[in-house]
């Protein structure tokens, strides 16, 4: 006696749930701009104003996330957006080797120099602000490119986690020349952030978006890997 045969489940989100994602992540990204452009214009401002090496490469940062955020959303906006995803993730690479390579130079230039950092009020605020922001933008997001297996829409949610990161570095570089007068504090941390961006863009590059993989209706990847097991948003 032969048992009927079940189809087999399918590996990824329904038409509908697709749907649903693809706006879901058009309307992160919409933010992200949207709060990029303002947090790239208030820390070049006040990175200029207080000779901050570190406050002008978050600022930038902001700026390089806006034209990756711009990419995603340049996917998105097609008809096929995974025929797309290889011109994305290639401009997310960029943005992530650019950034770096301004931060070193002008980091290495202000450690040489002796040039040093003023207090910044305006910094410290920003700082602390997007630590509370991005954590928020960089989970939705990332949360529904694995759910899509989206690799440029997970990698554009780490380039918004990176910003949550750097936060936290600018936090306590401008934090220590301010309280204790470490003008080095500056341009060191400008130097974590470069590293940072390096690892990230070649990550990108090379497509390595952990955890873009499409979900099964249970709810988990077919191969989850170690990132997925601790994917928590970040305290900051």
């Amino acid at each position: 006696m032969s048992l009927p045969l079940i189809p087999p489940a399918p590996s990824g989100p329904s038409p509908d749930r697709r749907a649903i994602l693809t706006r879901r992540v058009r309307l992160l990204v919409a933010a992200t701009i949207t709060y990029n452009v303002i947090e790239a214009v208030v820390a070049i401002s006040a990175g200029t104003v207080a000779s901050s090496t570190a406050l002008i490469g978050f600022g930038l940062d902001s700026v390089i996330e806006v034209s990756s955020a711009a990419a995603v959303a340049w996917q998105f906006a097609g008809r096929d957006p995974e025929a797309r995803e290889k011109v994305a993730l290639r401009v997310i690479a960029i943005s992530f080797f650019t950034l770096a390579a301004y931060v070193s130079f002008e980091s290495v230039r202000a450690l040489i120099g002796g040039s040093e950092a003023e207090h910044s009020s305006v910094g410290l605020v920003l700082a602390g602000l997007s630590l509370l922001i991005m954590p928020g933008l960089s989970y939705g997001q990332r949360r529904a490119g694995r759910e899509l297996g989206s690799r440029s829409a997970v990698a554009d949610s780490k380039q918004t986690l990176l910003c949550t990161y750097l936060s936290g570095v600018l936090l306590v570089g401008l934090a220590l020349n301010s309280l204790f007068g470490w003008s080095w504090a500056d341009p060191i941390a400008a130097l974590v952030i470069a590293v940072v961006a390096v690892r990230e863009g070649r990550e990108a590059w090379r497509g390595d978006a952990c955890c873009a993989l499409p979900v099964t209706p249970a709810g988990r990847g077919d191969e989850p890997c170690s990132c997925c097991s601790t994917d928590v948003p970040a305290r900051g």
